[in-house]
């Protein structure tokens, strides 16, 4: 799914309107009917609803939602504010519309004094501004906004919670945000929602389709999009008759030292789990009463030291490396990944201490086999490229480092942003906060060599990869709950994770 910019939503609408054709004003119908459709679902008839609209046509969205609910036993309660005196006329042909209604109240605020009372029993729905607001909030609006946020008054935004920039960051944003429980986005989720700083203010984000030219999706671009099951589905290959364990490459994982064997089995699991056909672990001399124990169907390359990694196996037989999980960072193991760098031909996955190895020695950057992907969490990423002010910032630093590098990044955490050569990034949709636990990195980093040994191309198998590793969590997450999941757990879900999508 795209994301795109307010610039080219409106002139989504815009191509919508002209070449569906639609009137502005019904397409706002339309728009106000799945936000119908969301209420009528989701909250209860005997909820008095408080709908607090601006001027524009977010607001004219609000009236068109209050008109309808009322029409249907909802006790609808409508306050406008009056913050200039100018409206546009899809607003004003939607007021005269409610105020035709019966049984709907429909009252103007001039100043603070005429804030409505808000009972934390009400439902609030914030029609006040849309996404195209670039100016901080503050005065009277402001003072309403912090009503509403103190009011313990579950809140419900329309499009995007009222003071939010969608394409700027807000930390910085010295107005007023409206804190929504949910935010009912139309037709594309707006890059905000994809960072951690506004998840404080959106709060749980839906997308509601109303129906804007497929056309003018399909033949926009954007760097932005967000990964969703139906686009993973048509990349995942289907296996041949006659293929056998050649047919799908050959993995080699360097990983583990002395006390850090764990991460070398959970790479090693996930990453047979992930469709490849052969697995080599290099691991220290001490690792392999553990490997043999643990993982069987993978054969061991044997480091010439009893705890950490210090030399690089024959690299002639593989098809992709990946390096780090509990590798640790001896001066002899930085010295055999810089051989690596040097001498592999297929993409490497850097992971861990291989990215803190990395981020001691910034010039080997530079040499990287072409396609190699590296899997930070922010504080790696941070040591990779310093600090960053916002989430915005730290998109383009991601950005930047692929550029440069041509490589690929996959910034970990919700909403993974996985970031191209070329500018192009990736937000994954799966994944939940039960996956916050020691080695689901290493996990991921299994299933991505995997897929990337199995004939993937890196693109593709960082966007599978990361997906399927974020289904596998949700998965764990239904069935033990987010405080018990643990790395185990989420390999264990790996084939419930690919049958769920090839079902699909």
């Amino acid at each position: 799914m795209k994301i795109f910019s307010v610039d080219k939503i409106r002139k989504a609408d815009a191509y919508t309107i002209k070449n569906e054709p639609v009137l502005s004003i019904d397409l706002m119908e339309r728009a106000s009917k799945k936000l119908f459709d969301w209420i009528k679902k989701n909250v209860s008839s005997n909820r008095k609803i408080q709908i607090i609209t601006g001027l524009g046509n977010n607001g004219g969205d609000g009236l068109a939602l209050g008109r309808m609910l009322t029409g249907i036993g909802y006790d609808i309660h409508v306050s406008i504010i009056r913050y200039s005196k100018n409206t546009t006329e899809d607003f004003e042909i939607n007021l005269k519309r409610i105020k035709e209604t019966s049984n709907v109240s429909v009252t103007d605020i001039f100043s603070p004094n005429d804030i409505p009372e808000i009972s934390d029993t009400d439902v609030i729905i914030d029609a006040i501004f849309g996404s195209g607001l670039t100016r901080p909030v503050t005065g009277m609006i402001g003072e309403i906004i912090r009503s509403i946020n103190q009011s313990g008054a579950i809140t419900i935004s329309v499009d995007i919670p009222s003071g939010l920039f969608a394409d700027s960051s807000s930390l910085n944003n010295k107005g007023e945000i409206v804190r929504a429980d949910y935010t009912l986005s139309f037709q594309y989720p707006k890059l905000a929602f994809m960072f951690p700083e506004n998840e404080f203010f959106v709060g749980d984000w839906q997308i509601l389709d109303i129906g804007l030219s497929q056309d003018y999706t399909n033949n926009t671009k954007t760097n932005y999009n967000l990964v969703l099951n139906n686009d993973i589905v048509p990349l995942l290959k289907n296996r041949v008759k006659f293929s056998h364990k050649g047919s799908f490459g050959h993995a080699l994982l360097i990983t583990g030292s002395l006390g850090k064997m764990g991460a070398a089995v959970l790479a090693s699991r996930s990453c047979l789990r992930s469709g490849v056909g052969l697995l080599t672990t290099h691991i220290p001399k001490t690792g392999v009463p553990v490997l043999h124990t643990s993982v069987p169907e993978a054969m061991l390359s044997i480091d010439r030291y009893d705890n950490y990694f210090s030399e690089v196996p024959d690299l002639n037989n593989y098809s992709a490396i990946g390096i780090g999980p509990g590798l640790g960072t001896e001066h002899q193991s930085k010295m055999a990944m810089k051989v690596l760098i040097q001498n592999s031909i297929c993409p490497i996955v850097f992971d861990a201490d291989a990215i803190n190895i990395l981020a001691e020695n910034p010039t080997w950057l530079a040499f990287l086999p072409t396609g190699s992907i590296i899997t930070p969490h922010p504080g790696e990423f941070k040591r990779l490229v310093g600090g960053w002010s916002d989430d915005f910032e730290r998109l383009a630093l991601q950005q930047k480092l692929s550029q440069k590098h041509g490589i690929y990044v996959v910034l970990k955490g919700a909403n993974t942003c996985i970031s191209f050569p070329d500018g192009q990034c990736f937000f994954n949709s799966t994944g939940n906060p039960g996956m916050a636990t020691a080695g689901s990195g290493d996990v991921l980093t299994g299933i991505i060599t995997g897929l990337l040994a199995s004939g993937y191309s890196p693109a593709i198998a960082a966007i599978i990869g990361t997906y399927i590793h974020g289904l596998a969590g949700d998965r764990a997450t239904n069935d033990l709950g987010m405080e018990s999941v643990i790395a185990g757990d989420i390999i264990d879900n790996i084939g419930n994770a690919f049958v769920e999508i090839n079902k699909s």
